[in-house]
């Protein structure tokens, strides 16, 4: 039982890595000039990597209730502490995610910016562009003239 939970951290491991890997990639490409159609890639494989990551987590659950042990966090901690490979490995485990979520929260701050920077493009260009006569609007028509 314990090696087949050594197994499933060392391979929730690799997929912790793997993800923080595509993170890495994901911000070199928010950071692109134009990143339109250097994400899509990358979004597909976050998301192949976070259901990997959820059913390593449901396995490693599944493992710890067959040992007894309660599942998530407080059970992989009471298995660790009975078993040093598990410690290592479930340390290990640990110092990826953290990485991962701060790659993540990067991320999420990188579009944020952009969406701002927007938003602020788009309002100063309402503001910029004066409604006269004869210009389209922004639905791509003329507006009809006013009454005299």
């Amino acid at each position: 039982m314990k090696d087949a939970l050594l197994a499933t951290l060392i391979e929730e491991y690799s997929a912790v890595e793997a993800f923080a890997s595509i993170l890495t990639l994901e911000t070199k490409a928010l950071t692109a000039l134009s990143p339109l159609e250097l994400l899509p890639p990358i979004v597909e494989k976050k998301t192949e990597l976070i259901g990997l990551l959820a059913r390593l987590e449901t396995t490693r659950d599944e493992l710890l209730a067959e040992m007894g042990f309660p599942g998530g966090w407080p059970g992989m901690e009471l298995a660790a502490s009975a078993d040093a490979r598990l410690a290592d490995q479930w340390a290990l485990l640990q110092k990826a995610a953290e990485r991962a979520r701060r790659f993540n929260t990067s991320n999420g701050e990188l579009i944020r910016v952009r969406m701002d920077y927007n938003q602020r493009a788009l309002t100063a260009l309402q503001v910029a562009v004066p409604q006269k006569v004869g210009f389209y609007g922004p639905d791509g028509r003329i507006p009809a003239r006013p009454a005299a």
